[in-house]
């Protein structure tokens, strides 16, 4: 199975048919999906000028949504490996037990479905790079009381959500499913209260 930067190669060979170049690209998301593979691919296409449905589109554009990719990567594979490293010291340390970043982190190694967004079709308007700095920042800088890509507060708890994590706080500005380690427990419990005054307000 070929790798991403092997995909990716095949997105930038003018030798090969666009429609094997569009389909290389949509092969680096099962690889790389920040979003999940169809929010980070909607995402690609806004920021392309791309059709999502579009099977012969300008291999301009398909640069253009690989390069925004490709830098979103080299910043997620520069955190896991900081993140490594800092497990490797706190192990010689004799740190064994893993905290909640770590097992979020566990979730998301490889860099799939980091801050999976709820719909395909909303996701936050930053480049895909600086919505995972701004979430490593809130990371390492510990919890907080909003969501750390548009530092909103408006959270709401769903627990209907279709992949991993199967709940959690989801921010009602940028559509994201924000980390648990990022929130402090009074923004989480925030959080599953307007859920429950939500349901209610509908009965």
């Amino acid at each position: 199975m070929a790798g991403f930067r092997a995909l990716a190669r095949e997105v930038r060979n003018p030798r090969n048919s666009i429609a094997l170049r569009r389909t290389s690209l949509r092969k680096c998301l099962e690889r790389f999906a920040p979003y999940g593979h169809r929010a980070t691919w909607h995402h690609l296409c806004a920021v392309a000028g791309l059709a999502p449905d579009d099977r012969a589109p300008d291999p301009a554009r398909l640069i253009t949504a690989l390069i925004e990719l490709e830098e979103a990567r080299a910043v997620w594979l520069a955190y896991e490996a900081s993140f490594a490293d800092r497990r490797k010291r706190e192990k010689h340390d004799g740190i064994r037990q893993p905290s909640a970043v770590d097992d979020w982190h566990r979730n998301t190694w490889g860099g799939c479905d980091v801050v999976p967004c709820v719909s395909p079709t909303v996701y936050p308007a930053l480049r895909l790079a600086d919505v995972l700095r701004r979430v490593i920042t809130a990371m390492e800088a510990g919890p907080g009381q909003a969501c750390p890509v548009c530092s909103q507060e408006h959270l709401e708890w769903r627990s209907d959500l279709e992949r991993y994590p199967m709940e959690g706080p989801v921010c009602e500005d940028c559509g994201i499913v924000v980390p648990v380690p990022v929130l402090t427990p009074g923004a989480r419990a925030a959080a599953r209260r307007r859920a429950f005054e939500d349901r209610y307000a509908t009965v």
